[in-house]
């Protein structure tokens, strides 16, 4: 199992960045094989100080090997999903991967 957590600050001049981040997700990157697992929401508040709430966006995904998520990389839909719905919406990513 392979866990790639994708954490994204969206464009504050752009209201709706958020869910067009979330849409373009689901339309191409929930089909891409090797995906075990894919959840993508908004940030949810919390009380806790330990808990981050300076993004808006995260994407958790889990593939089946780590040579899945390196093939999901160049997938021309994950691609897609980095042209059409990140970089015109959001002005920082950050990734944690791990096995």
């Amino acid at each position: 199992m392979f866990s790639h957590v994708v954490i994204f600050w969206t464009d504050p001049a752009k209201p709706n960045a958020a869910e067009e981040v979330i849409a373009g997700a689901h339309k191409f990157l929930k089909s891409i094989p090797g995906l075990t697992h894919f959840h993508i929401g908004k940030m949810v508040g919390s009380h806790r100080p330990v808990v981050d709430q300076s993004y808006q966006v995260a994407l958790n995904t889990v593939f089946t090997s780590k040579q899945a998520q390196d093939d999901y990389q160049v997938h021309p839909q994950h691609l897609e999903f980095v042209a059409d719905c990140v970089k015109p919406f959001v002005k920082k990513v950050v990734v944690y991967d791990f096995e």
